[in-house]
């Protein structure tokens, strides 16, 4: 009984604190509140914005980096734990030198589609910076380190678990931000009364990203200025934006591509940081995969901490290996040589050619939701805005459903050195935040006025002439109607239900040689 008095006292106490901060709504005093017309700095600015800074992150030096060098670890190290920086336009072709997210001249926006990454985020659960922190943990008092790897005597592994880091809070509040600046114009086109549908999935970064967004975009308080649709992301729950959940072969033995790669390369680009910081340890044995984990550490302490002490502990050269750990991680698990990757993001390319079309989805055979996409509520077809959020690594796979293959122009990478050349970058493709844009846009030409739609990523202008039909163009464009033929022949072309569910076995991913994201002609089928 004194228990419940006791929270009772308590229920009423915090009632009464609750009743001395009366919200904004019962306050009143507003002020002026008038509101200025939509900003459409794609149509209406002198130059392209530019995401081009990581504030408040701290730059560090590599070790043998002077002190008047210009090396930006953010931009060329991290891999998909970068951060997103706005591309220059000649990244992906160097025909696009003049291209940028600008509207083309001649050209008027009638829509824009967005599919953008979660924000930057702690590791997730059982990786390997929480595996080294338990070894440091365990060894502690057994070893004495000195120099730069002294401040591993008192080091203790501090960092959450797949939720967003402050950092990550930020960069989906500008991202919101800078997508309002640009697009905003196009909220006028939406029918009186009408609300923008949003989506996104239920994991907490991912909710909290597109929340975050919609702060940005919508101002606060943004709740009754859209409707948020949360997919379920779940084993069992079909979601084009998390479709791993029902992709039996990328989780199998057929998915292991991409680790098996890394492993082969992590023991050659180490070996002299394992011997060189094994010899300042103090006793504390320290692998090639240990260093490995100490340069995730490095990415994921900056992303969450502003700085870390592991950074300045490698070379700018052993950086660039670190980067090339996750194109190899990719290219073989979630990208062009991966088995299932076209499979598992042909639901979205089913999904973008109904809402371009106005077409429901008719026939459900990938990952797409039968009970959301035929709902004119939840799945509208006739939005001047969309806004997609999901993962670093279903963005990679919508990109290898959408058959964007000049990313994958050089081909499968060696696991052995970092070639001279290759079209395919992490940094460039999946960094936190990244944003891939579609504008639908009308074009005047002499005499002809059609449609088109053209794709940036991160700012840059992604090439067509790949696509059936598409033809050069300085600005990326592709007539939509060809554009949606090729996509309709590619829906036709990947096969879910053999690419993603078929009992296949491959012997050597690595070795298979894939380039197209599909199963090669060596896979056995059973």
């Amino acid at each position: 009984m004194a228990v419940l008095s006791l929270l009772v006292l308590a229920s009423i106490a915090c009632a009464q604190t609750a009743n001395l901060f009366p919200p904004g709504s019962v306050v009143g005093y507003p002020g002026p509140t008038p509101t200025g017309i939509e900003a459409f700095e794609v149509a209406t600015g002198p130059a392209a914005p530019a995401q081009t800074n990581y504030f408040p992150l701290v730059r560090f030096r590599p070790s043998d980096e002077g002190a008047n060098g210009t090396y930006d670890p953010f931009a060329v190290s991290f891999g998909n734990l970068s951060p997103a920086l706005s591309l220059p336009p000649a990244t992906f072709s160097p025909d696009f030198v003049n291209s940028s997210a600008l509207i083309p001249p001649q050209c008027t926006l009638n829509q824009v589609h967005l599919l953008h990454r979660h924000g930057s985020r702690y590791p997730t659960s059982g990786s390997a910076p929480a595996s080294f922190g338990v070894k440091v943990a365990n060894n502690t008092g057994k070893f004495n380190a000195s120099g730069s790897l002294s401040f591993l005597n008192k080091w203790q592994y501090g960092l959450g678990a797949e939720i967003l880091t402050p950092f990550g809070r930020e960069q989906l509040f500008e991202l919101g931000v800078s997508f309002r600046v640009k697009y905003g114009y196009l909220l006028d086109k939406f029918a009186n009364g009408t609300l923008p549908v949003f989506r996104t999935t239920s994991e907490d970064r991912m909710l909290k990203s597109a929340l975050n967004f919609a702060a940005g975009f919508f101002g606060i308080p943004y709740e009754d200025q859209y409707h948020q649709s949360i997919l379920i992301e779940a084993t069992g729950f079909n979601n084009t934006l998390a479709p791993y959940e029902t992709c039996t072969n990328g989780n199998n033995a057929n998915s292991a591509g991409g680790s098996a790669a890394v492993n082969l390369w992590v023991p050659i680009y180490l070996k002299d940081a394992a011997a060189r910081l094994t010899a300042q340890s103090g006793g504390l044995n320290i692998t090639a995969s240990d260093a490995y984990a100490m340069q995730q550490l490095c990415a994921y302490e900056v992303n969450a901490l502003g700085y870390s002490d592991f950074c300045p502990l490698f070379t700018q050269e052993e950086f660039k290996g670190f980067e090339y750990t996750f194109d190899l991680s990719f290219w073989y698990s979630n990208f062009f040589g991966g088995p299932y990757v076209a499979a598992q993001g042909i639901g979205y390319v089913q999904e973008l050619v109904a809402r371009l079309t106005q077409t429901p989805v008719a026939v459900h055979n990938s990952t797409t939701n039968s009970t959301l996409d035929n709902s004119a509520v939840t799945f509208p077809l006739n939005q001047p805005i969309y806004v997609d959020a999901s993962h670093d690594t279903v963005i990679s796979a919508i990109i290898v459903a959408m058959n964007f293959s000049s990313l994958a122009a050089t081909g499968p990478l060696p696991t052995d050195h970092i070639p001279a050349k290759r079209s395919f970058i992490v940094s460039q493709v999946a960094p936190f935040a990244t944003q891939l844009a579609g504008q639908v846009l009308t074009c005047t030409e002499g005499n002809s006025t059609e449609s088109y739609i053209r794709w940036l990523l991160n700012d840059a202008s992604l090439p067509l002439t790949n696509i059936p039909g598409c033809a050069a163009d300085p600005y990326g464009r592709c007539l939509t109607s060809t554009w949606l033929a090729a996509m309709k022949q590619r829906i036709q072309q990947v096969s879910f239900a053999n690419d993603c569910l078929a009992n296949y076995t491959i012997a050597n991913v690595i070795g298979a040689n894939i380039t197209d994201g599909r199963p090669p002609k060596s896979a056995v089928f059973h």
